[in-house]
Order: structure tokens, then sequence, then C-alpha cells
């Protein structure tokens, strides 16, 4: 395996982590778009797990571009 096999599971993984972590609400409905709420502004922790989650994909998008032009 490449270093880009490495990058792409380890970047899809954290993907999967933080979009998870965003999740608001307390049930499964609200974390599938059942929750009445809206929010539009994000602060704090949820700012930065947003920012890393956009960081996270970019990786794993020009990880996956890399490995196709490379290998």
């Amino acid at each position: 395996m490449t270093i880009y096999n490495y990058v792409t599971i380890v970047s899809a993984l954290l993907i999967v982590l933080l979009v998870l972590v965003q999740t608001r609400g307390a049930s499964l409905g609200a974390g599938l778009g059942g929750g009445g709420e809206v929010n539009t502004t994000r602060r704090g922790t949820d700012k930065t797990i947003f920012q890393l989650t956009i960081v996270t994909g970019l990786v794993f998008a020009l990880s996956i571009m890399l490995g196709i032009i490379v290998g």
C-alpha cells in the first residue's frame, strides 16, 4: 500500500467521526434532519469541528486524486 492509501483511509474515518460528532439533538430523528431547531451561527467547539471536517474532506479528496494520478 502507498502513502496515498493510508491517508485516504485515515481521512475517511476522520470524516465519519467528525460528522457524527456534529449531530445535534438527543434522538435519531434529530440526527437525520428531523429536529425542528434552526441554528445559523456556529460558535466555539462547533465551529472548530466544522472547519476540521472541511479540511479533512479536502485532504480526502486530494488523496484520492493523487492516488489516481500517481497510481
